[in-house]
């Protein structure tokens, strides 16, 4: 799970730790968990900057620093609440373009109607806790006139 706040996500002392972090837990040797780390960085497009601290990156850096922390792992399904929080509208397109090469399922938590028709095919409405529209996403739009 990637966090609506990536600073509620990072804390390790360098980006390149953090990203190993979860490998190395996971019983990865560290040159393997960093190898790796340094691969999805790559992929993310931090091809540099792996000592800086987390807190000195921008805002989209620190996302891209947070999703790589749970790709690296390699999950089976990837959830994202509220992934374009604090980006700008580059940002939000670069996101929404790595979001699109990735194999796994995804599960987007978001109110930006156009970013999930970007990167989703099926919207899920929730209201009162209740699911109350589960249909494509141009349709559930539609439906509750959101254009």
């Amino acid at each position: 799970m990637v966090f609506q706040d990536a600073d509620d996500q990072l804390f390790m002392p360098t980006v390149l730790e953090d990203v190993a972090f979860g490998l190395l837990n996971m019983g990865k040797s560290r040159g393997e968990a960093e190898k790796k780390a340094r691969e999805i960085l790559a992929e993310l497009g931090m091809n540099s900057g792996y000592d800086r601290p987390p807190w000195h990156l921008s805002l989209g850096e620190k996302r891209r620093v947070a999703l790589a922390g749970v790709l690296v792992m390699n999950p089976e399904i990837l959830i994202l609440d509220e992934p374009t929080t604090f980006l700008d509208p580059p940002g939000r397109r670069e996101l929404a373009a790595v979001l699109n090469r990735l194999r796994q399922s995804r599960i987007v938590v978001t109110h930006e109607v156009a970013f999930a028709r970007q990167t989703t095919q099926r919207a899920v409405f929730f209201e009162n806790g209740s699911i109350v529209a589960d249909n494509s996403v141009n349709e559930v739009v539609r439906r509750f006139e959101w254009e």
